[in-house]
């Protein structure tokens, strides 16, 4: 799996939330100034060519869809980004992320908390809880 350009991402984050759409339907989500029709519609041919959207053809039109799914590409970009600015360290991103928002041992215990929640009711779902 490649790294999507921020252009990509943006087109994948609209067909993620909508599940499938033609080019317009992208270019309606998008944030004014919306890009032309021709600039979305080549991103959407990219990420076709780079494996990340299918389509269905009816007549000349296509209805695009995700190949990926979003927690597929959000754990192999974040693996890639810890990896690139904390050594793969979960540690180093934690402590960065607490330094850099000053939290305080409150804030960092509540956040351990949901954490080990998270971590409890996925072992739940996998039927590994002990």
């Amino acid at each position: 799996m490649k790294e999507l350009t921020r252009a990509e991402e943006e087109v994948m984050q609209i067909l993620w939330k909508l599940e499938k759409g033609f080019v317009k339907d992208i270019i309606e989500q998008m944030p004014e100034p919306k890009p032309a029709y021709n600039t979305v519609s080549t991103i959407v041919r990219i990420l076709e060519r780079k494996g990340f959207v299918g389509y269905t053809a009816f007549g000349k039109a296509h209805q695009y869809h995700p190949l990926v799914a979003k927690d597929k590409y959000k754990s192999f970009f974040l693996k890639n980004f810890m990896s690139g600015y904390f050594g793969g360290s979960f540690e180093r991103l934690v402590s960065f992320f607490a330094k850099d928002n000053n939290l305080d041992l409150k804030e960092l215990d509540q956040l351990m908390k949901h954490v080990k929640n998270d971590l409890e009711d996925e072992d739940l779902k996998d039927g590994t809880a002990q």
